[in-house]
């Protein structure tokens, strides 16, 4: 299977759209559980999601990176400078940053159900990878889950810390037993 890997530009929004779906892909997250305060995100309707957005992607920010294959988009990474993420991560025990060093923060994938277990989402992570580093990235960090047997789909949005250790992300705190926050040095 060819996969092809595009950032999220205006032109691509009816991919996102029609990839996520009339919900938004997680129970109308449209992107933005990582962009607002936790107690502010439990308040929101899918519709705010899904127009603020839809608002970062007009602005051409490039929020993430799209996965195609045959010309439709089956899968997401959401990836920036984890200024974009602030308000949620400056505002989380687990999640709150280490130090002060600029780091671009990968936080979501999202896999069109027919096509999960066939790696895109390693694929997401691998373009991700080279995506930050052609824009200057020094440092990428991630919070992926430790899994076991019977994880659902839907809690390692994250991604998985086998999949993060398989690009040489390393552990470099933990503040919850299953939610390392890791990092990848670019060399």
């Amino acid at each position: 299977m060819e996969v092809e890997i595009n950032p999220l530009t205006p032109e691509r929004w009816h991919d996102v759209e029609r990839l996520f779906g009339e919900y938004g892909a997680c129970e109308g997250c449209w992107c933005m559980h990582w962009r607002v305060r936790n107690k502010d995100f439990k308040k929101r309707k899918n519709a705010a999601n899904r127009s603020d957005f839809k608002k970062i992607v007009k602005e051409n920010r490039q929020p993430g990176l799209l996965a195609y294959v045959e010309g439709d988009a089956v899968g997401w990474c959401s990836i920036a400078p984890r200024e974009e993420f602030s308000e949620r991560i400056k505002h989380s025990h687990v999640f709150k940053p280490v130090d002060d060093n600029p780091v671009w923060s990968i936080l979501c994938f999202y896999v069109h159900e027919d096509f999960r277990k066939r790696g895109i989402a390693k694929k997401l992570l691998k373009a991700a990878i080279e995506y930050a580093r052609d824009y200057g990235a020094k440092t990428l960090e991630a919070f992926p889950k430790d899994v076991t047997d019977n994880t659902s789909d839907a809690e390692v949005y994250t991604g998985t810390v086998d999949l993060f250790q398989k690009f040489n992300f390393v552990e470099v705190h933990r503040r919850h037993p299953k939610r390392p926050i890791t990092r990848y040095e670019m060399t």
